[in-house]
């Protein structure tokens, strides 16, 4: 009689173990299911391709060992700075990047050399536009890495310059770092000799310049969106 008793609850009891599991099992599988690593695509110059310094010792390095640090395997640094670069390079390679990266965040460090060969800031405008464009166009988002060029080079020009980045920042609705030397530019000690390149030592501080920007950034993406198919 008790055997027939226990049958009986047991037969009452198993549906509803039945649906906790398969509750379970649907909640682990959320739960366990591998996390997109998003990938954040440098496309700069000579100051993000870490000019005169070993390479990981630049600050693109350092993003990506903080990220590793704070976020393990979350998060996918491509460098593709090239010294020497102008807005006008970077546009013309931007394309290639984005198809073999599928970057989520593209940086743009770019438009130095344009000021230190007196190019128009109104090309170099221009150029960073369309970057800005085909990166949109892509899904990934966009943050301006800005700089700024010499006094030297006459008030009208180096104004003309330095409104591209916040006019752009505004145009297109875009994070912007001001000046990605800030505290740098001016100390001998954190400076190559050539007083163009930051030194190892200025590199940290660089890296604290925009790290704000990409944290940000980071903060406004959702844990679970998914990547879109058209980008992959």
């Amino acid at each position: 009689m008790r055997y027939l008793n226990w049958m009986k609850v047991s037969h009452r009891i198993a549906p509803k173990a039945r649906r906790l599991l398969m509750v379970l099992a649907v909640v682990l599988a959320a739960v366990l299911q591998p996390v997109h690593a998003e990938t954040l695509l440098v496309v700069g110059d000579s100051l993000s391709a870490a000019r005169g310094i070993e390479r990981d010792e630049g600050w693109v390095n350092l993003l990506r060992q903080r990220l590793e640090a704070e976020t393990p395997g979350q998060h996918t640094v491509i460098n593709a700075s090239i010294s020497g670069d102008t807005t006008a390079a970077g546009l013309e390679r931007l394309p290639k990047a984005l198809e073999t990266h599928h970057p989520d965040i593209v940086l743009l460090e770019l438009g130095g050399n344009d000021g230190l060969q007196g190019l128009p800031p109104e090309r170099m405008q221009d150029n960073l536009a369309q970057m800005i464009e085909k990166s949109q166009a892509s899904g990934a988002r966009v943050a301006l890495l800005g700089i700024l060029i010499p006094p030297n080079y006459g008030r009208t020009y180096t104004k003309a310059f330095a409104n591209v980045f916040p006019t752009l920042a505004s145009q297109y609705d875009v994070p912007l770092v001001p000046f990605i030397l800030e505290g740098v530019a001016l100390n001998d000690e954190l400076m190559q000799n050539d007083r163009i390149h930051p030194n190892a030592k200025g590199q940290p501080i660089m890296l604290d310049n925009i790290w704000p920007t990409v944290a940000a950034m980071l903060d406004k993406a959702s844990p679970g969106d998914a990547t879109p198919a058209s980008r992959h």
